[in-house]
């Protein structure tokens, strides 16, 4: 297969009824069914099992000589690296490099094409399989297709800024999200060793926005896409000006004393449920504010009424959708704190017109969270259960929507 023709190698699997497949879910291999092994005529042919189909492409790289195999989203933890030892193939490496998209690399002992390449769906489960041939090829042959194909429909651009105010009035829009990764800047969040709270979460949020576009109805929107300092008052913003539908900020925070593990969901409450929640709290808050209605001109007895008018629908609202992240956490990862709905004081929860939830996802101080939440492939199952959490709130939220009072 020409480097022309491994460019247009990039199949979506949709052959498999909706009920057989989810799509919007992580991919799995199988270690069991797949393998490599010589062909008589001096090539190799590679076989991988997929739980589903997913999007791929095949191409080759020289210097050194290797086989590369990008895929959306498949998880590999298990591979059985002695079943593709054949003949032609070196070390096989597999794993994620970069949000939303793992890749595979086999080493090549010596200069072999890709002449065949194709995915397949069964009808009755979904599950895909991908079958490639490499074929022997002179080193000027090899080299000369060698090369990562630019192909637009692999490397697509960001989404272009979508205005609200278009938005506004449509019953049919995607539902706007907007990702807070905490801190960032001058403001590193808990630190442990080289780990760093600002970075971890915004590899997190990159990782959510990724799957969240990959469902296909959701636009969303980050606060920060960078290690820069933004305002807990310019977080809120953001999301006011973005029509956000939901609000998720992203925390994984440190103990000095004690010991917590696993995931936390905190709604806005004027007194915290204990302790440790009001210090949180106030470990998080840079500044207060009051945001959701433009009170200029507006005295504090006045602006605090409004924003409890506002928070009567919003609260209940915010509460469900801390439940509906936890519910989906667990089930992918069941790793969730012992108390795993809590309230505090939290000023970037304070938008009165948008269902706020933050989000702990762990505490870098407790060992096990901490080498989950440096652990991409744990970090692909976080992602998944907040995926789902917010499914199912988008789901039981528009189901009420009739019954709340307009």
């Amino acid at each position: 297969m020409s480097r022309l023709v491994a460019a247009f190698a990039l199949l979506v699997a949709l052959a498999a009824p909706a009920g057989a497949q989810d799509m919007g879910g992580l991919a799995r291999l199988d270690p069991t069914r797949s393998g490599a092994e010589a062909t008589a005529a001096g090539g190799v042919r590679i076989d991988l099992l997929l739980s589903q189909g997913v999007p791929w492409r095949v191409f080759t790289l020289s210097d050194p000589d290797r086989l590369v195999l990008d895929f959306r989203e498949v998880e590999g933890t298990g591979l059985d690296t002695d079943r593709f030892a054949t003949s032609g193939l070196g070390a096989l490496r597999a794993g994620t490099f970069r949000p939303g998209w793992s890749r595979l690399v086999a080493d090549l002992e010596r200069p072999l094409a890709v002449r065949e390449a194709g995915l397949s769906v069964r009808d009755l489960t979904g599950q895909a399989a991908l079958r490639l041939l490499l074929a022997p090829v002179d080193e000027a042959t090899f080299d000369a297709e060698a090369g990562a194909p630019g192909d637009p429909r692999w490397d697509l651009p960001e989404p272009a800024e979508t205005d609200p105010a278009r938005r506004e009035g449509r019953g049919d829009r995607g539902l706007v999200v907007v990702l807070d990764p905490g801190h960032g800047g001058i403001d590193p969040g808990a630190e442990v060793g080289e780990v760093r709270e600002a970075d971890l979460m915004l590899a997190l949020a990159f990782e959510l926005r990724e799957a969240l576009r990959r469902a296909g109805r959701y636009e969303v929107v980050l606060t920060r896409e960078d290690d820069v300092f933004v305002s807990l008052e310019r977080r809120v913003q953001i999301a006011h000006r973005s029509g956000a539908d939901l609000f998720i900020s992203l925390h994984a925070d440190s103990l000095a004393s004690g010991r917590a593990r696993g995931a936390t969901a905190y709604t806005l409450s004027d007194s915290a449920t204990d302790e440790a929640s009001a210090a949180l709290a106030e470990r998080h808050n840079r500044a207060d504010l009051l945001a959701g209605v433009d009170l200029t001109g507006t005295d504090d007895v006045v602006a605090n009424v409004l924003m409890e008018i506002a928070r009567l629908e919003t609260a209940p609202r915010s509460e469900k959708l801390a439940r509906a992240l936890i519910v989906g956490i667990d089930a992918r990862t069941s790793h969730v704190n012992s108390r795993p709905l809590r309230s505090a004081g939290f000023s970037v929860l304070k938008a009165a017109d948008i269902p706020s939830v933050l989000l702990e996802a762990g505490f870098l101080s407790t060992p096990e969270d901490l080498e989950n939440l440096t652990d991409p492939d744990w970090r692909a199952r976080l992602v998944a259960g907040i995926r789902d959490g917010i499914a199912a709130w988008e789901a039981a939220d528009a189901a009420e929507a009739p019954l709340r009072r307009r």
